[in-house]
This record gives C-alpha cells, sequence and structure tokens, in this order.
C-alpha cells in the first residue's frame, strides 16, 4: 500500500533523469524526506547469433571509472515503447537489427531510490544494420558464446547489474540457452 505523498518538489533536472524530493506519511504517522531519481525507463538487449554467441559492448563509465562489458541498453525516448527502444539500440550500439525481439522481463534497477524500470528483450535473427552512435558513446563490442558470459558472470567479470540481471532472465525463460 502506498504511503500518502504530503509534498513533492523537484530538486534537479537532468538530460536522462531528474531528482525529487517527497515527503511521505508513514503508516505509524510519523512524517519523512525520501530523495527519488525519476526515470523514464530503460530497455537491455541480449543479442544473440546464430553460432551462440551474445553481443557485448565494452565502454567507459564514469561513475564506476573504468570500462565495463555491458549487454547493449539504453533510455527510453518521450513516449517511445520499449520494443521500439530496444530496436533502435541494439542498431546504435552493435551495429546488427534483430527480425525476432522476445520480452524476457524487466526489472527496477534500484528501487529503494530510483523508479527506472529495464524491459529485458532476447534478439535474435541479428542482421547487419547500423545506427550512427549517440555523440557520447565510445564504445567496442565483443562477441562472447552464452556460457562463457554465463561463467563470467559467475565469477564475477561482469560487473554491470543490467547484464547480470539480463543473463539471469534468460537463462531462467529460456532453459535450451
Amino acid at each position: 500500500m502506498p504511503f500518502p505523498v504530503l509534498e513533492s518538489e523537484t530538486v534537479y533536472r537532468g538530460r536522462a533523469f531528474h531528482v525529487r524530493r517527497d515527503q511521505l506519511e508513514l503508516p505509524d504517522g510519523r512524517h519523512v524526506w525520501f530523495d527519488v531519481v525519476a526515470h523514464v525507463g530503460a530497455v537491455v538487449i541480449l543479442p544473440l547469433d546464430e553460432e551462440g554467441n551474445v553481443l557485448f559492448v565494452r565502454q567507459y563509465r564514469h561513475a564506476a571509472g573504468q570500462e565495463l562489458l555491458e549487454l547493449p541498453a539504453g533510455t527510453l525516448d518521450s513516449n517511445e515503447a520499449p520494443e521500439d527502444c530496444a530496436r533502435r539500440e541494439i542498431r546504435e550500439e552493435t551495429g546488427m537489427a534483430a527480425s525476432t525481439l522476445t520480452h524476457l522481463g524487466g526489472f527496477y534497477l534500484a528501487p529503494g531510490y530510483s523508479t527506472e524500470y529495464l524491459h529485458v528483450f532476447l534478439a535474435e535473427g541479428l542482421f547487419a544494420s547500423p545506427l550512427e552512435a549517440d555523440a557520447d558513446e565510445f564504445l567496442s563490442v565483443e562477441r562472447l558464446p552464452l556460457a562463457t558470459a554465463l561463467q563470467m558472470a559467475a565469477q564475477g567479470q561482469i560487473q554491470d547489474a543490467k547484464s547480470l540481471a539480463a543473463l539471469l532472465l534468460a537463462r531462467l525463460r529460456l532453459p535450451s540457452l
């Protein structure tokens, strides 16, 4: 059951999200402030080629201070359907398109402080169809056998939460993988 919101104010507006402060009334009657990162949502794509390889992207992440190996992903544009976003992002980040997209599920990235919800798609039937990458993205594409990717995830070599969650959803939903 949601707690009543007594007051809400936006304290920061950025390109990909904004931050708001909400004052809530708790079930015991106390009033508390919560800071919320309000995000429109995003997609994460597990592109699987005909040889059973997963296409990852490696890119520098300033907040982490290092390059990370990640599945392709991106933020929804205003009023964009998640499937449309997935079709755009896979082309921008890997240069490939998919003849088949299967929605595997979704999850909140960090529900303790963020509204960001990620939709996970399996992309199959890949074919070349590049789109220009975003101006601030400098990434390289890496193909890894799915079994290797799962092993790397289990050994802590993949540190990106959205990629880990997507690999788990794929493994649970598609046991043949």
